[in-house]
């Protein structure tokens, strides 16, 4: 009988040689998916933030593709998912649902994330993986000044 083939995407932590290609995947991917909404940083600000402080000082995980290298990152800070973006080419193939269940795994007690309020198919996401929308702002609070929304999930 055949081996199973192995998965070809790993979800592991990233370490500071993934930094920029974790920086290029959250460019696409925001670019994609968000094209309303204006990013106050350059792309270069964004690739030195992610090298300086994301990648070294929060728990930031990435899934790495067999033959494409990183295709997805999230960030965990406590119970806050942080951050969670796949590379465009790489939705629908349940890499997302993966990163979800290993933040729930990481913080069983609950999480909270923002989203902005445009972000339709996110709210879709999360929703469907029990999140709740608890609160919705005006986008006074954030740097793209967009409105946005609160998701709560409890076990």
């Amino acid at each position: 009988m055949p081996e199973p083939a192995a998965d070809p995407v790993v979800l592991r932590r990233a370490v500071p040689a993934d930094a920029r290609a974790v920086a290029d995947v959250y460019l696409r991917s925001f670019g994609a998916a968000l094209p309303t909404v204006v990013r106050p940083r350059t792309d270069d600000e964004v690739r030195d933030y992610f090298r300086e402080v994301v990648v070294p000082a929060r728990e930031t995980w990435v899934a790495e593709a067999a033959g494409a290298g990183v295709v997805g990152l999230m960030v965990l800070d406590g119970e806050v998912l942080d951050q969670l973006y796949l590379d465009p080419e790489w939705r629908g193939r349940g890499i997302g649902d993966r990163f979800v269940a290993l933040a729930k795994e990481r913080s069983p007690g609950g999480l909270t994330l923002w989203t902005f309020q445009v972000n339709e198919p996110a709210h879709r996401f999360y929703e469907r993986h029990g999140f709740t929308a608890v609160a919705f702002t005006d986008g006074s609070r954030n740097e793209e000044r967009e409105p946005d929304v609160r998701y709560d999930w409890r076990p």
